[in-house]
């Protein structure tokens, strides 16, 4: 029962996803003249402050002077307060839903980033264009955290400070599609794999 929901659940995003991606582009011209009933909303600045502190916690400079132990309690105080701000519905544009759902990678819960995936399938609706390589990323995170192969290719592990390794790959998911998400093909997936073993 619990494979059947995941994959109704997938299923259910790619269709959403796909909506959004291959919607027409042209406004006819009876639709465009008429003038908008709702305001703009501005990004929340608060939201965005949260997000330039995670990814400023995962330069290498900082990772050296601050070390994970400090960066992980750092990462749960900001996840704490995204997920605050989501519930009072804080989350008004492209960009709020975006910088929320990065916070929310980098926390622990399979849900964590299976919310992550939801927030950005609505950034994408709202514009932000960002939110598609997050999208497909969050996925394959919550998939990786639950036992299943991952589709697009994005997560790499190592056990025991051992070679990293491209995780489980499942199949379905396309090399045009993953253009359309913007993240590599699978090639250029492994193509980083022996990259980033050669760092080691």
């Amino acid at each position: 029962m619990k494979n059947l929901t995941v994959k109704v659940l997938l299923i259910l995003n790619l269709i959403t996803l796909a909506g959004i991606l291959f919607r027409p582009s042209f406004v006819s011209r009876s639709v465009a003249a008429q003038p908008t009933a709702t305001p703009v909303s501005e990004d929340n600045r608060e939201l965005a402050r949260l997000y330039q502190e995670d990814q400023a916690d995962r330069t290498p400079e900082n990772e050296r002077l601050l070390g994970w132990k400090t960066i992980t309690a750092r990462d749960k105080a900001r996840e704490n307060r995204v997920k605050e701000l989501y519930a009072k519905n804080g989350l008004q544009t492209g960009a709020d839903y975006y910088h929320t759902a990065m916070v929310l990678q980098h926390a622990d819960l399979p849900e964590d980033y299976l919310l992550a995936h939801e927030l950005c399938v609505v950034a994408i609706g709202k514009g932000e264009q960002r939110a598609k390589s997050l999208a497909a990323k969050s996925e394959d995170r919550f998939l990786m955290e639950i036992g299943r192969p991952q589709r697009f290719g994005t997560q790499f592990v190592s056990q025991n400070n051992g070679p990293f390794r491209l995780y489980t790959m499942g199949t379905g998911v396309t090399d045009e599609l993953r253009r359309l998400m913007d993240v590599p093909s699978l090639a250029e997936s492994k193509a980083r794999e022996a990259r980033m073993n050669k760092k080691k």
